[in-house]
């Protein structure tokens, strides 16, 4: 690795997003923890800019807090002009010209709102400095309220009438029950449009329900797919026919001449193939979906209900509204009670999900800042960087040659052995099925809690 290049100063780290999502006694947000981690790793703590301050001379890491950061014109001229060496961001889009020469992470999966152009742009493809991100963080959050939109109109028992009804005591099990049939996920078919960490937390969730699961993913996955017990499919459209729910988590892709690769992805031919009244969810990039062949579907019935979660900015003091959420609003006056809209809410609302992502942001920046060390690099490495591999949670993302060491050394693969042999003596035996079945359930449990599921990669 070539050495480092020493800092003009201090390194300065820019926070746009919040870091923390707990109520604090002064009414804004909690970000004490990531501040303790800070300080604890030898940084200093600065709510506010670093603007005409001047620079420390103990050497140490400052970080600025700025979490209310969000039009273009206010980050171009906080962060234009190279201030700051590094930033760490979660749903804030950061426009090219913002120069962050030393490193950028995002807190979460998907980097295309990290626009830089000190890193090439949204896909990490040149520029000088690394771009990184926080893959798996808050992959089970999202999952979690994917599968929640889904069971939010399907099955589509309407929950709220009911409860009226029964409480006024207007309701009559006998007679009236039959007025209201529904039907169960189990059986139905739920096509899932990616398989990185969240989309596999959906395919899993959705298999638990009983729904055969059909995954477009790249042909390199197609046997790990089928290994785990889904269905692969080669492109969105395979994937989509027949289904009575799409969830889509690919990303928004390189950007192009035209755009970014994966803009428009889920259009009117996927949309087409959807079984009629098919429940479209969008709690990736809102530009994934095209929002005019989704407003087409919802006309016909062949989309019966959309989940969206997108980001959605206005402007403090002209009012005016940005992101990519704003195209769907014009879908409102038509089909307002067969929308779901949230503001990119869905993976940004659980407290201990974002402090996790802000600790592991701040050790990524920290660790790149000061030894040249990059982790969940995303795109090119530059010059001067080592790359330092992925990291992963327990039970998600894949499985690397370093996690079954870890087991191993913990005795984990010894226990592994053994319960894999009291199953085959079992199986040979076949004189007990009740043992059997226990033996079977004793194995698959064992590798649920070693996280060996999924696939194997030593590049994450």
């Amino acid at each position: 690795m070539a050495d480092q290049a020493p800092p003009r100063h201090p390194p300065r780290i820019l926070i746009v997003d919040l870091l923390g999502l707990a109520p604090a006694a002064d009414g804004g947000t909690d970000h004490s923890a990531a501040q303790r981690h800070v300080e604890a790793r030898g940084g200093v703590f600065h709510i506010g800019s670093a603007r005409g301050l001047a620079a420390p001379q103990d050497g140490r890491p400052q970080f600025h807090y700025l979490p209310m950061l969000s039009t273009e014109a206010e980050l171009l001229a906080e962060a234009g002009d190279g201030l700051y060496d590094a930033v760490i961001a979660a749903a804030t889009i950061l426009p090219a010209g913002c120069r962050f020469d030393r490193g950028g992470v995002r807190i979460g999966a998907g980097t295309g709102n990290m626009r830089s152009a000190s890193w090439g742009g949204g896909d990490g493809a040149g520029g000088v400095a690394p771009l990184m991100n926080t893959p798996g963080i808050n992959a089970r959050a999202t999952a979690q309220m994917a599968m929640k939109a889904l069971l939010r109109v399907r099955p589509d028992l309407p929950v709220e009438e009911l409860n009226r009804l029964v409480g006024e005591g207007r309701f009559d099990t006998g007679r009236d029950l039959v007025r209201y049939p529904t039907a169960k996920l189990e059986g139905q078919v739920m096509a899932v449009i990616g398989y990185g960490n969240i989309g596999r937390e959906v395919a899993k969730l959705a298999r638990a329900f009983g729904m055969q699961v059909r995954i477009f993913a790249r042909a390199r996955h197609r046997d790990w797919i089928e290994s785990e017990g889904f269905d692969h499919a080669a492109t969105p459209v395979a994937a989509a026919r027949g289904a009575h729910a799409i969830s889509v988590h690919t990303g928004l892709g390189p950007m192009g001449p035209a755009g970014y690769a994966n803009a428009g992805l889920i259009g009117a031919e996927v949309m087409a193939a959807l079984a009629p009244g098919a429940v479209v969810i969008n709690y990736d990039r809102g530009e994934l979906v095209d929002v005019a062949a989704l407003g087409a579907a919802l006309a016909s019935g062949q989309v019966g209900h959309a989940a969206i979660d997108a980001d959605l900015f206005r402007d403090a003091t002209s009012g005016a509204l940005s992101g990519p959420m704003l195209p769907y609003l014009s879908l409102l006056p038509a089909h307002a009670a067969r929308l779901s809209l949230l503001p990119h809410a869905a993976a940004d609302t659980d407290h201990p999900t974002r402090v996790a992502g802000a600790i592991q942001a701040i050790d990524q920046i920290l660790d790149a800042l000061q030894k040249g060390v990059v982790r969940n690099l995303k795109g090119d490495l530059p010059t001067g960087y080592t790359d330092g591999g992925p990291t992963r949670i327990a039970g998600m993302g894949s499985v690397s040659g370093a996690d079954l060491a870890v087991l191993a050394a913990a005795g984990q693969l010894d226990r592994l052995r053994a319960l894999a042999a009291e199953l085959t003596a079992e199986l040979d035996s076949r004189s007990n099925p009740e043992a059997l079945l226990m033996a079977c359930n004793r194995l698959a449990a064992h590798l649920r809690a070693c996280g060996l599921e999924g696939r194997y990669s030593d590049q994450g």
